[in-house]
């Protein structure tokens, strides 16, 4: 067979296609080289900013932090975060009587400012050896802090935070506003709204207060004129009950009395007449009356339903985290209640009345304790009996500031031993308590606190911060939702 050669076009065109195909085949590797370096520096950029963003929460982190120990603050920022404005009642409050924030500045001038511009202010942000945020060295470094009024009414403020990555030096801000939990604060260490003590013949009266006020809205009998704490700068600063004392002095105890003070015992050369001390005033109805703190119903009950934890109780006592009685899953109240060590705090936590209106003398159910250590603040709407069985927990506090001194004047370590109720504890109706009890803390009851054997006293040291409006567990602030932005400079 004769085989003819192929033409010169015929190899033109064969080449032509192959060349064709090649340069094809190189734009289509060079568009895939281009599109993996797009992504490996789109990645690279996801994770700058995410680095970003980890370092200006962590900064966000902190501001929060400020507001519920403000003691962890720079000296300068503690004045301007603490509360500044007075309700009616007196109490402190971010919130002026309108509702309008303490918090006025702009973000051009805002309430609080740190500027790593500025030496002192990059020392105490960025700083190795000191700075808040030099944990977070290897990833970035917080350039500005602000906080300022915030966007919406109702608000408390805004925090801004600008940071740089270690690898950038591009700017990232990212903005948040914070609401607040505005628990009212408790002024006095124990506070009754009905008569205290009853004429009975026992050692020593059944309330007991150390490092705060004693306010009851009705009589007082006590057994005898000693059993009155003086109040003394020189007293000793220390854990030691009042019935381990020769005599009874303390440097922040006052009695407040609606009524008079009745003594079941005079001393000899005492007449029934007698001078009470400075620091004990009596018969204050009605005027100018007794000052006693009040939480109201609703209030903390929204609270508690969104901060904390609302419970409903049966007839029986039992308690259900539901919000309903669900017959057979109800638990015992120290199942629920019972913190396990120091530390195991467990927020608010609010027990309604038995049909969940507001509290009235036929709805008020009966919450009885028996564990030996609780780290709460417990809002009881009825009656509440004690008997803690153990013998507590031991607890480093400090002691309020000097008298006369500031907020944030110099205070006391001191170590309390057998500690039963760290914390608040409120009840619409009495206590009732069946053995001592040691606490630190606040405790109000609208009716009265009750004994219920001779020598069974609740002795309290009152906890400062509470004055203020400050509770462990429970938050100061809470990020608003829907106000975290995020911007690139």
């Amino acid at each position: 067979m004769k085989i003819v050669p192929r033409s010169s076009h015929e190899q033109g065109i064969a080449l032509l296609g192959v060349i064709i195909l090649a340069l094809v085949l190189a734009l289509v590797g060079a568009a895939l080289l281009d599109l993996a370096g797009q992504e490996a520096s789109s990645a690279s950029g996801a994770a700058e900013a995410a680095v970003a963003q980890a370092v200006a929460d962590a900064a966000q982190d902190v501001v929060v932090a400020w507001f519920h120990r403000p003691s962890t603050s720079p000296p300068a920022v503690a004045a301007l975060l603490a509360k500044r404005q007075s309700l009616s009642d007196g109490s402190p409050s971010f919130f002026d009587l309108a509702g309008r924030s303490q918090f006025t500045g702009t973000a051009d001038h805002p309430d609080v400012l740190l500027n790593a511009s500025r030496s002192i202010d990059q020392q105490l942000l960025n700083d190795a050896g000191i700075g808040m945020f030099r944990s977070l060295e290897d990833l970035g470094s917080v350039q500005e802090l602000k906080v300022y009024a915030p966007g919406a009414p109702g608000l408390l403020c805004t925090v801004d935070a600008t940071v740089t990555t270690a690898n950038s030096s591009t700017r990232h801000r990212v903005s948040m506003q914070l609401g607040a939990v505005d628990i009212p604060a408790l002024r006095a260490g124990i506070q009754v709204g009905g008569s205290l003590g009853l004429p009975q013949i026992a050692p020593e009266s059944g309330a007991l207060v150390h490092w705060g006020d004693l306010t009851v809205g009705g009589d007082l009998t006590v057994q005898r004129m000693e059993d009155l704490p003086l109040q003394s700068d020189s007293a000793p600063v220390t854990g030691a009950s009042y019935r381990d004392m020769s005599h009874r002095e303390d440097r922040w105890s006052s009695m407040w009395i609606g009524g008079p003070i009745y003594f079941m015992q005079l001393s000899p050369g005492q007449s029934s007449s007698v001078v009470l001390p400075l620091n004990v005033h009596a018969n204050r109805h009605p005027a100018p009356g007794v000052r006693r703190d009040r939480w109201g119903y609703e209030q903390l009950k929204q609270l508690a339903k969104q901060h904390g934890a609302y419970l409903a109780i049966d007839r029986d006592g039992l308690l259900y985290s539901s919000g309903s009685v669900e017959p057979g899953h109800g638990v015992a109240p120290d199942d629920y209640l019972r913190s396990r060590s120091v530390g195991d705090a467990r927020g608010l936590i609010f027990i309604d009345t038995l049909d969940q209106k507001a509290p009235r003398a036929d709805n008020l159910g009966v919450v009885r304790l028996s564990a030996a250590y609780l780290e709460a603040v417990l809002v009881v709407q009825g009656h509440i009996m004690m008997g803690p069985v153990g013998s507590g927990q031991s607890l480093s506090v400090l002691s309020p500031p000097a008298r006369g001194s500031a907020e944030t004047g110099s205070r006391t370590a001191v170590q309390l031993s057998n500690i039963h109720l760290n914390g608040a504890l409120y009840a619409a109706g009495n206590i009732t308590l069946d053995r001592s009890i040691r606490a630190f803390g606040a405790v109000v009851a609208d009716g009265t606190i009750a004994t219920a054997y001779p020598g069974v006293t609740m002795e309290l040291w009152y906890d400062h911060e509470m004055g203020r409006g400050l509770f462990r567990g429970v938050p100061v602030v809470v990020r608003a939702p829907g106000t975290w932005m995020v911007r690139y400079e």
